[in-house]
C-alpha cells in the first residue's frame, strides 16, 4: 500500500484568505475607527498601524485597546523614506492587500509648508512605494473641501476650487497619485466627520454649547440656516473606505471609464446637514436659545472675519477653562470650543454622495445627524472625562 502524496495534512490549518490590511494614520479619528471595524468583524488577516503619535498619547478609549494593541502599532513618520521599508515589510515576506491612508495634517489654519511635507509628501511616499510592491487596494482619504463652493450638492466631476489649505494639498495629492503607474488607486472625499469621540466640527459646536449654556447666553451662528455642512458618521466612513477596498480589488465593477481613469467618490450622508440642522439640535440638547447673526453683522465679519474670530475665541476659552477646573478635569482631553478661522469661511460643504451608492452598493447605517447621535457623543466624552 503506497502513502498518499500530496493530501491534505489534518495538522495543518488553510493559509489566512482575509485580507492583510496597512493603515498610514492608523491612530487618527479615522484610522482608529476602521482598526476598531477590522476588528469587530474579523476582516483582516494581519493589520498594523502606522502613526507619529504613540498609542499611550493618542486618546484613545478603552473600546480600542485590541484594535489598536501594541503588537499591532509601529511608530514612524510615513512622509519619510527611510521609513518606509520599517512601514512595509512584514515578516513573512508577502505584501499588504489593502493600504488605507489616512494620515496626513488634520488640523487647520496651519503654514502651508506643514501640509505640503504632511499631507503631499506623505501620500505621494507612501502611494510609490505601495504601487512598488503591488498592494491590491489603495484607498486615499481626501475632503469635500476641493470642491468649489455652491449650495447644490457637488459631484465628483464637479469643478474643483479648495477653499481650505489642508483641502489645496489633498487635491495635489490625489492628482499626483493618480499619476503613479500601477497604483490601484481608490480616491474619497469625505464630508464633516462626526461620531463618538470626535474632537473636530460638530465637536467645537458641542463645547461652543456647552460655555454658552454656563453664560445664560444665545448662541449665535453667523451667515444663515441654510448653510451647507454636510456630515458623515465615523461609523459610516470606516465600513465605507473598506467596501472601497474590496471593490477595487474585485475589478472595480460599474466603474464608467468616461468619469476618469481613477476613481473618485463623495462619501457623505442623506441629511444635507445645514447650520440650521445644527442649531435645532443644540438648542434642543442644551436647552439654549440659538438663532443666527443678522445681514449687518455677517456682512461685517465676512469683511473683517479675522477679528471676529479673535473676539469670539477671547471670549469663550476663559470660562471654557473655568468650567473644566470646576470639573476638576485636569488632564483635558481633545475638545474644545475654539474656533478656526478657515471653518468659519462662509462656503458650502454641499456633497452628492449617489455615485459610490450605485457603483458598489454601499448604503449608511447613519444617514443623518439626528439629536441621538449627538446625545451620544457627549456621553462618550462624559466616558472619556472630557467633558465639564
Amino acid at each position: 500500500m503506497t502513502a498518499r502524496v500530496g493530501g491534505d495534512d489534518p495538522t495543518k490549518s488553510a493559509p489566512d484568505q482575509r485580507p492583510a490590511v496597512l493603515i498610514i494614520g492608523g491612530l487618527g479619528y479615522v484610522g482608529r475607527f476602521l482598526a476598531l471595524h477590522l476588528h469587530k468583524n474579523h476582516l483582516a488577516s494581519e493589520v498594523r498601524l502606522v502613526d507619529k503619535v504613540l498609542p499611550q498619547l493618542a486618546w484613545l478609549a478603552p473600546e480600542f485597546e485590541e484594535a489598536c494593541s501594541p503588537d499591532k502599532f509601529v511608530q514612524a513618520d510615513a512622509s519619510r523614506e527611510q521609513s518606509l521599508a520599517r512601514i512595509f515589510d512584514r515578516p513573512n515576506g508577502q505584501q499588504w492587500d489593502y493600504v488605507f491612508n489616512c494620515g496626513g495634517e488634520t488640523r487647520f489654519s496651519q503654514e502651508e509648508e506643514v501640509y505640503k511635507l504632511r499631507s503631499l509628501a506623505l501620500a505621494v511616499a507612501v502611494g510609490k512605494e505601495a504601487a512598488k510592491r503591488g498592494c491590491k487596494a489603495f484607498v486615499e482619504l481626501s475632503t469635500g473641501m476641493v470642491y468649489k463652493p455652491d449650495s447644490n450638492p457637488r459631484k465628483e466631476s464637479d469643478k474643483t476650487k479648495p477653499w481650505s489649505k489642508m483641502a489645496k494639498f489633498k487635491l495635489m495629492a490625489e492628482e499626483e497619485l493618480a499619476n503613479i503607474e500601477g497604483l490601484n488607486l481608490v480616491v474619497i472625499r469625505l464630508a464633516h466627520v462626526y461620531g463618538e469621540y470626535s474632537s473636530k466640527f460638530v465637536a467645537t459646536a458641542l463645547a461652543l454649547a456647552r460655555v454658552y449654556k454656563d453664560l445664560g447666553e444665545e448662541l449665535k451662528w453667523l451667515w444663515t440656516k441654510d448653510l451647507r455642512v454636510n456630515t458623515v458618521n465615523v461609523h459610516d466612513v470606516s465600513r465605507a473606505l473598506w467596501r472601497a477596498a474590496e471593490w477595487c480589488q474585485q475589478g472595480k465593477l460599474g466603474w464608467d471609464s468616461s468619469w476618469g481613469k481613477v476613481p473618485v467618490f463623495n462619501v457623505v450622508d442623506h441629511g444635507d446637514t445645514s447650520q440650521g440642522t445644527i442649531e435645532h439640535i443644540i438648542g434642543e440638547v442644551f436647552d439654549i436659545p440659538t438663532g443666527f447673526q443678522g445681514q449687518l453683522i455677517s456682512s461685517f465679519a465676512r469683511l473683517n472675519l479675522d477679528h471676529v474670530v479673535d473676539d469670539v475665541n477671547d471670549k469663550i476659552l476663559g470660562p471654557w477653562a473655568d468650567l473644566l477646573s470646576e470639573a476638576k478635569i485636569t488632564r483635558p482631553g481633545p475638545l474644545s470650543p475654539f474656533m478656526e478661522k478657515e471653518l468659519l469661511k462662509d462656503t458650502d460643504l454641499s456633497m452628492d454622495g449617489s455615485r459610490f451608492e450605485k457603483v458598489t452598493g454601499f448604503q449608511y447605517e447613519k444617514p443623518r445627524v439626528t439629536r441621538e447621535e449627538v446625545e451620544t457623543m457627549i456621553e462618550s466624552y462624559r466616558r472619556m472625562n472630557w467633558w465639564p
